[in-house]
């Protein structure tokens, strides 16, 4: 089978920043949506395509807490949106349409990991639901906007993928909840939406796009006790970040996401998995420790039956017959 994952020689790496991938690149006029745009690597993300010239539209759970973040930010708008409600996300598509413009950028940022065992809606798995469910439902409620602008659509996952592919017999984890299972079925549900997503919006001239950020401590670590980060030797027992895995700053860990909203590079490509502003190359099946995407998370007949799930449980699907 041929395919596209493969390196392209960007020229971009690991260090890359935010800024370095955006240099040169004039962002004025151009509308994007950041879901999550107001803490960690969401918040580099605004900065960085606000500094380009783009407005950008941050939606977000905790308003208060995101006008206070981005405060000084200019070329910024804070609505209220909580992924895990779907009432909340049909109210904020149901405004911004209301409002008549397009979207030439969409990056889907937000999420929450590891987290206890936690229901949302009817009894969702909180994973599956804020960093899949919620971004789904969005991205078709507010799909004349994204096609009106020939968006590229972001899909924010995470070299976690490779601790699941989907659980088919029950993705709602009704039984034997694990949160880093959990977490990384939900990251390859990110995965395999971009997937189905370019395969059906690519006539329209959109494009989409998913990626791992690298290993970025963050206020997404929220969930993991202080004992769990100094076991995996992510921090020391004062609290200090230890870097023997080659933890990225937040200014390079939004590189990539920018760089897939934005670069030239990746014109007439799409549905690929993305690390260090490169097209990723396929892991080896039974390796856990490589980089790249596994071959489940790419798969163009899982991503079709999460994209039918994902209707059926959302209740939404732009492209329905």
């Amino acid at each position: 089978m041929t395919t596209a994952q493969h390196k392209i020689g960007s020229g971009f790496g690991a260090t890359s920043t935010a800024d370095d991938v955006l240099r040169g690149v004039d962002l004025t006029g151009r509308l994007a949506l950041v879901t999550g745009g107001y803490s960690g690597l969401g918040l580099e993300t605004t900065r960085a395509l606000t500094g380009a010239g783009a407005h950008v539209v941050v939606p977000a759970r905790r308003r208060a807490t995101a006008e206070e973040a981005l405060a000084g930010v200019t070329g910024v708008e804070v609505d209220e949106l909580d992924l895990g409600d779907l009432e909340s996300v049909r109210s904020f598509a149901d405004r911004f349409l209301a409002s008549g413009r397009t979207v030439d950028i969409v990056i889907n940022s937000a999420g929450i990991m590891a987290c206890p065992e936690t229901r949302v809606g009817p009894g969702w798995e909180a994973q599956f639901a804020t960093n899949h469910l919620g971004h789904f439902a969005l991205v078709n409620r507010l799909w004349p906007a994204i096609a009106a602008g020939g968006a590229r659509v972001v899909s924010v996952s995470s070299r976690a993928h490779h601790f699941s592919g989907m659980r088919w017999d029950d993705v709602q984890w009704t039984s034997g909840y694990d949160k880093w299972q959990a977490y990384g079925q939900a990251k390859t549900a990110n995965v395999l939406f971009a997937v189905h997503l370019d395969r059906l919006a690519r006539d329209a001239g959109v494009r989409a796009f998913s990626l791992h950020p690298g290993g970025i401590l963050t206020p997404l670590q929220r969930h993991i006790p202080k004992e769990e980060m100094i076991e995996r030797g992510w921090i020391d027992a004062d609290g200090d970040i230890l870097n023997p895995q080659g933890f990225k700053t937040p200014e390079q860990g939004a590189a990539t996401q920018v760089w897939a909203a934005t670069s030239p590079q990746l014109d007439g490509l799409g549905g690929v998995y993305l690390e260090d502003c490169d097209v990723a190359e396929i892991a080896p099946p039974d390796d856990s420790t490589t980089n790249g995407v596994k071959q489940w998370a790419i798969d163009p007949d899982q991503a079709a039956r999460l994209w039918e799930l994902s209707a059926q449980l959302t209740g939404v699907n732009a492209f329905a017959a």
